[in-house]
């Protein structure tokens, strides 16, 4: 095949590329955009260039950022603020759980939540669980009972499992469950898991 003919316009005078781009950009300016952090009011917009000034405390730290209002928590997590990027991008559709974290002590899914409705609340992050180098008790726990294979949902599922315990709904290893059913592990490890939960929530006491 001509690696020209996708970019080469067909009878309609449309190329192909030219059709895939328009129906990607229409796409992404149509689709709706959701936030899971319930009465939140959103930042006022700057002036002028429409990008709304959020202030937020990450990890304990203040922060001031400019955004586009449609810019949500998980990628200004990742791409805007530095060291940040322990929360992982998994389905980007909030169904896998690899992007929680916490809002004002509650876990949230950041590739829902945008960043503007957190203006004066505080954000902690995987990266804000640790006390230094003494890792927290969840932390711990999941390396002890080795609850974790790849790695890449890990952060999103101590985030939860320590949400969890704060919550008080881990009373029992079917509780556990129920409460952490919104958390995909692709390997498998969830047995792994509930060990760790477990040991944590006595630890977290």
């Amino acid at each position: 095949m001509n690696p020209q003919d996708d970019a080469a316009p067909g009878r309609s005078g449309v190329s192909r590329r030219g059709f895939l781009g328009g129906g990607a950009v229409a796409a992404a300016a149509t689709a709706p955009l959701l936030a899971t952090v319930a009465d939140a009011t959103p930042a006022a917009a700057a002036e002028g260039d429409g990008l709304v000034a959020v202030r937020v405390a990450v990890n304990g730290e203040p922060v001031t950022v400019r955004v586009d209002p449609r810019a949500t928590l998980l990628d200004t997590l990742r791409e805007r603020l530095e060291d940040l990027t322990g929360t992982k991008k998994g389905c980007d559709r909030g169904q896998c759980g690899a992007c929680t974290v916490h809002v004002d002590g509650r876990r949230v899914l950041s590739c829902l939540t945008l960043m503007a409705t957190t203006d004066g609340r505080e954000v902690t992050t995987i990266e804000g669980l640790a006390d230094g180098d003494r890792l927290h008790p969840m932390q711990r726990a999941f390396v002890e009972h080795d609850a974790f294979q790849c790695g890449f949902c890990t952060s999103g599922q101590i985030m939860s499992a320590v949400a969890l315990v704060e919550e008080g709904r881990a009373n029992s290893d079917d509780e556990i469950r129920e409460g952490m059913s919104g958390n995909i592990c692709r390997c498998s490890a969830y047995p792994f898991i509930v060990d760790a939960i477990r040991d944590a929530r006595e630890a977290m006491r």
